[in-house]
């Protein structure tokens, strides 16, 4: 797939990670992370979906930015809600993965007691989100606040951030991402 390459080496330096630091993360060599990077080796799925796993985004996430041309409805049930991304013991579920020309990546998060969602990261975008139940820490940048249910937040996600549930149950966001770069 043309640009594949470049959009994947665009995805690591987003994180900071160097090519080293990603094949240690993700079991894949770094002389393959390489070669795919600069469209010089086609990935099968496995090794795509090894290095997307590493650095926070899966292969929907990836080529979300793709056309489609299916029908789809401005609708969606619970059960409809894709699963992007279960990362460690916190749930991602899209609202809305089949809308042509999507702008936005919202996400229905579910995060277990305990769970954190690692080393503080940061990409292109702007993102905004309510805590719908529990507590959660949500680090940006030099701040750190624990926001209950009701509160929200909303920043620049090229500073980094993290979150993690400090609350003794699961706790839940509804959050948004624009453009949808996680």
């Amino acid at each position: 797939m043309p640009q594949l390459g470049s959009k994947l080496r665009e995805l690591r330096r987003r994180r900071n990670l160097g090519v080293r630091e990603l094949a240690a993360r993700s079991g894949i060599s770094h002389s393959t992370i390489s070669l795919i990077e600069r469209d010089r080796m086609s990935p099968s799925v496995d090794t795509l979906g090894a290095v997307l796993d590493a650095l926070g985004t899966t292969l929907i996430g990836f080529f979300s930015d793709l056309q489609s041309s299916l029908p789809y409805s401005p609708f969606y049930a619970a059960a409809d809600l894709v699963e992007i991304g279960k990362i460690k013991t916190i749930s991602y579920r899209v609202i809305g993965l089949d809308h042509p020309n999507r702008q936005l990546l919202m996400l229905h998060e579910r995060y277990a007691p305990g769970a954190d969602s690692g080393e503080e990261f940061s990409h292109a975008a702007q993102e905004a989100g309510m805590v719908l139940s529990g507590m959660v820490e949500v680090s940006v940048g030099n701040q750190k606040r624990i926001l209950q249910s009701g509160d929200g937040y909303y920043f620049d996600s090229r500073l980094p951030h993290r979150f993690r549930n400090v609350h003794d149950g699961r706790s839940e966001i509804l959050s948004a991402i624009t453009p949808p770069t996680y």
